[in-house]
Order: C-alpha cells, then sequence, then structure tokens
C-alpha cells in the first residue's frame, strides 16, 4: 500500500504542467493523506518577492492576507525551525526546535483563531536558492494523521521539486535576472563580510584600498542596494556567499 501510494504521488506531480494543476493534484494529495490544508513557498516577503518565488495554498483567504500583509514568509516560527533540520516535522515540536519570540507565539495563536491547528513541514532548501518548504495542516482541533506522515514527507518533496519547474518558467519569461559578480567583486565583499575595513581587504588582496572600495560600490549597483551589509546579506541568499566562507568552518 505504501509504496503504491508513492508511486501514485510520484505520477500525479510528474503529470502536473502549471500551477492550477500542481493546486488540484495537492488538494487530492492533501484528502489522501487525511490533511485539509498546504503551503508550497519559498521563505520570503511574497508582496516584495521576484517572480521566481515560490507560493501556492489552500489556506483560508483572511489568514494568507493577514500572512502577507505583515511579511510572515520571513519571520514566520515554522519557516525557521525549518532551516534547523532536513526531516519534516510537526509544528507541536516547535519549541524543541528553536527559541520562540512573543511575536512567534502570537503568530501562531492567531493562525489558531484562523481555523490552523497542527501540522506538518517538509523543509525543502536547495543552496543559492531562497530557503523553502512545503506544509500541510488541519483545522485546530484536528488530530494529524500519525501515521501518514512519512509519505507527507515523501509528496512534500516532490511537490516542491515540481513547482521550482514551474516556477523557474516564469522567472524566464519574466526575464528575470540574478546578478553576477566577478572574482575580485566576491573576494572583497567576503573580507568585508568577515568584518574587514577596506584598508585591511586592500592588504589581504595586495590592491588599493580605493580598487577594493569601487568593486564594492560596483556590487552594490549590480544588486541595486546601497550598504555593503546589504550586499552580503543579497550574496548569502543567491549562494554567492555561503556562511561557511564568513565563518571559515
Amino acid at each position: 500500500m505504501g509504496m503504491r501510494m508513492v508511486s501514485q504521488f510520484i505520477e500525479l506531480i510528474d503529470g502536473v504542467g502549471c500551477a492550477d494543476d500542481l493546486m488540484l493534484v495537492m488538494s487530492d494529495i492533501c484528502a489522501t493523506l487525511g490533511f485539509q490544508f498546504f503551503a508550497i513557498a519559498h521563505h520570503v516577503d511574497i508582496l516584495q518577492a521576484p517572480a521566481s518565488a515560490i507560493r501556492l495554498h489552500n489556506y483560508p483567504a483572511r489568514w494568507a492576507d493577514y500572512y502577507d500583509g505583515n511579511a510572515l514568509g520571513v519571520s514566520d516560527p515554522v519557516h525557521r525551525a525549518s532551516h534547523k533540520t532536513s526531516a519534516g516535522f510537526r509544528w507541536s515540536h516547535l519549541p524543541t526546535m528553536i527559541p520562540l519570540t512573543v511575536a512567534d507565539r502570537r503568530v501562531l495563536a492567531l493562525g489558531s483563531e484562523q481555523g490552523i491547528g497542527d501540522g506538518f513541514t517538509v523543509p525543502a532548501n536547495v543552496p543559492g536558492e531562497a530557503l523553502g518548504s512545503c506544509s500541510f495542516a488541519n483545522q485546530a482541533g484536528r488530530p494529524l494523521p500519525e501515521a501518514m506522515l512519512p509519505m507527507a514527507q515523501l509528496a512534500g518533496t516532490f511537490a516542491f521539486e515540481c513547482a521550482r519547474r514551474l516556477w523557474s518558467v516564469r522567472a524566464i519569461d519574466s526575464e528575470e535576472k540574478t546578478p553576477v559578480l566577478t572574482d575580485r567583486q566576491r573576494d572583497c565583499i567576503l573580507w568585508a563580510a568577515r568584518g574587514k575595513s577596506d584598508w585591511e581587504i586592500s592588504r589581504i588582496l595586495g590592491v588599493s584600498e580605493e580598487t577594493v572600495a569601487r568593486h564594492i560600490k560596483q556590487g552594490c549597483e549590480r544588486y541595486g542596494v546601497n550598504k555593503r551589509t546589504l550586499l552580503a546579506i543579497r550574496a548569502l541568499f543567491d549562494g554567492t556567499l555561503t556562511f561557511t566562507d564568513i565563518f571559515r568552518r
């Protein structure tokens, strides 16, 4: 039964050709697994995000409007917890995964007031891309289908990969382009992210201080930002830099 169900899920998802198809397939998968809601999303402020940012869900409209209006895609405690693991997890386990702030508890309470109860989130973190996940949830008071969680893990993984395929086409159609830095610009940004001044970077790289400043300025221009801190964040976000690079772990 289990392998047959997995094969059916994969076949359904592989046959998806557009976002509307994926919505229908995910609704069917939810019903089969014993869930009511799903959300496939990149963890970004969706109102400010580019065309490649994935977002597909069937949550209640009122909750979705509140979620988007308060840019919770970035600060959502469920999303933050998914950055700590590669396996699916129950939302009820959040306090054991990350420290929950007062704001976090308020968000969870508001979700419950809108009818969103416990859920199960499958992380989907692809190097060089925005972090993401596929979540399944039920109404408040309705328990999770414990026996189906392994199936939800597999379905969520394949569903997010399908969404990546569909949304990558959107990005191409919108002519969205990822900024590309030169090797020297990346070197300068890396050392700046490590806390070095322009003078220190110039000594490390064997160039003038003015050259370092110019490389960082040009990097900012490519990303459309005006602060080197934002430049480093954007470079981390798209995989040009990694935390391992910066902290040399």
